[in-house]
């Protein structure tokens, strides 16, 4: 049986974030994609995450990735059914909490977002993407016009909940799971000092850092994240074991 793979999108992306990393999984792993765009929670994201699983049978090999706001949403449906996965990617995205600093920065981007929508999503592009794939139109535009689908009221409940987030540093530390964490070095979003942090966290972690990209790993590196999950599925060769969190 194929191992399940559940992918969970960041903030500002829908389902196209995955587009470039499809083909690449699909003929090996079942890809579940969650849906991150309706709720005004990150509890509500991993419940909604958790029933795109439910119907998976006992014994089969379950992974989670995460990717950005989606590692949040990780974190939280790891605490809730982590005894379901037996593997985890964690893509640029953090385990710290929010800080006075954090949380004005994100009061600063929604009253952008409500002033001039557009204006703020160019000037997140070049902020989230390395300068080798702004040098690519074609990858510009697809986030460009992923982030337009998204739009600001959407874009501003989703800052929302993450700013409510819980703390999952404590179970992080309890993890029994295969955990990968993976960063673009030139990550500005999240920068590769909170994927060490987290990888610190989370017993047996492993690093793993992609060269020559910002934070759009899955639009910037998806042949290289295609290796590392199948990688990961195929070391998850224990499917009748219940990690636990």
């Amino acid at each position: 049986m194929k191992p399940v793979l559940l992918l969970i999108p960041g903030m500002f992306n829908t389902a196209a974030i995955w587009d470039a990393l499809l083909p690449l999984l699909q003929p090996e792993m079942d890809v579940r994609i969650a849906e991150v765009l309706t709720q005004d929670s990150i509890v509500g994201m991993a419940e909604d995450a958790w029933t795109q699983v439910q119907d998976v049978p006992p014994g089969t090999v379950m992974l989670v990735c995460g990717f950005s706001m989606g590692g949040y949403v990780a974190m939280e449906l790891l605490a809730r059914h982590g005894t379901h996965f037996q593997g985890v990617m964690m893509l640029d995205t953090s385990a710290q909490t929010e800080t006075p600093e954090t949380l004005l920065a994100r009061e600063k981007t929604i009253s952008a977002l409500q002033r001039n929508f557009e204006r703020t999503v160019e000037g997140i592009i070049p902020f989230s993407l390395h300068p080798d794939s702004l040098a690519d139109p074609s990858r510009v535009e697809g986030m460009r016009r992923m982030m337009h689908a998204v739009g600001a009221e959407t874009a501003i409940r989703q800052l929302r909940a993450i700013m409510s987030r819980q703390d999952h540093r404590e179970r992080l530390s309890q993890l029994t799971q295969t955990v990968l964490v993976v960063c673009g070095q030139q990550d500005q979003v999240t920068p590769p000092a909170l994927s060490r942090d987290l990888a610190s966290l989370i017993p047996g972690a492993e690093l793993h850092w992609l060269e020559a990209t910002g934070h759009q790993t899955p639009l910037e590196q998806a042949p290289r994240l295609a290796e590392l999950l199948k990688g990961l599925a195929s070391r998850c060769t224990s499917p009748h074991s219940e990690p636990s969190v």
